[in-house]
């Protein structure tokens, strides 16, 4: 590796002193190594061009931001939880230095798994967008049903009524669409699961379909309904409204040490209840 780059979430006290000492090993081993805020999108871009891998400071938000900003590039992404669950990173904060070296040395496996490519109505004016776990169509502040109806490949396929459906990938399966009651897929998996939120009428189990199919969704509501992507980015909806997703061409690539086989028994340790502070990192 010849460039490397650190986003670190900035909200986390002990972040940016970390990122400087990551920079530094990185430089002690002749690597050249920048570092930012993972909230500034802008400057970060600037940043990645020429970058051999990102090392993300934070939990899983912060991996899901330099998720999207790397995939379009397939510029490989080490987590490094400073956050709370931290589902998909691979080094705890205080394991980082003494690891590092590893993977500047280029030991290591790739991970790499499915996004999801999303259009939003045309009147928003909004380009494509990819997310890593999941693309919500949902109620808004206001408590009240919405009704959305499915379609797959062009045909009618469901309709639900409640709080909202979730599309997720294999990794987002393990995210909000498990707290809905969702199954876990396995990491390396293609397929999509729909989760209902809080379903009344309808379906009231989740569906599979596979990575290849079209889905798009029709809002129908009185009231005010957002789509969002990631949980990190909305856009109101109003009725009437199609939101169309499908595979994204990107991938995100993380980057592993310990066994693939590790991947249950790390889902299981953190949905174990063992205390942790409730912090999204």
């Amino acid at each position: 590796m010849r460039n490397v780059g650190i986003l670190f979430n900035a909200k986390i006290e002990r972040a940016e002193g970390l990122a400087q000492g990551l920079a530094r090993e990185a430089e002690k081993s002749g690597v050249s190594a920048w570092f930012c805020p993972a909230l500034d999108e802008t400057q970060s871009k600037e940043y990645l061009t020429g970058t051999d891998m990102v090392m993300s400071l934070g939990g899983d938000g912060t991996m899901l931001r330099a998720a999207r900003l790397t995939a379009p590039q397939g510029i490989p992404v080490l987590g490094i939880n400073l956050g709370n669950w931290g589902f998909t990173t691979e080094l705890e904060g205080e394991q980082a230095l003494s690891a590092i070296p590893e993977f500047l040395a280029g030991q290591g496996w790739i991970d790499e798994r499915a996004m999801l490519q999303v259009e939003l109505p045309s009147r928003l004016n909004v380009p494509a967008l990819h997310a890593l776990n999941d693309v919500v169509v949902a109620r808004g502040a206001s408590i009240h049903v919405i009704h959305v109806r499915a379609s797959v490949d062009g045909d009618p396929m469901a309709a639900w009524g409640g709080d909202g459906l979730i599309v997720a990938t294999a990794t987002g399966s393990a995210a909000y669409s498990l707290a809905a009651g969702g199954p876990v897929f396995p990491p390396a998996a293609g397929d999509f699961v729909l989760t209902p939120v809080a379903p009344y009428a309808g379906l009231r189990s989740s569906l599979v379909l596979k990575g290849e199919s079209v889905i798009e969704l029709e809002l129908h509501t009185t009231r005010e309904a957002r789509a969002s992507i990631d949980g990190q980015t909305e856009f109101r909806l109003e009725d009437g409204d199609r939101v169309r997703v499908v595979r994204s061409h990107y991938t995100t690539r993380f980057l592993r040490l310990r066994p693939r086989s590790d991947y249950y028994n790390i889902l299981w340790e953190r949905l174990s209840g063992r205390d942790r502070t409730w912090d999204e990192g």
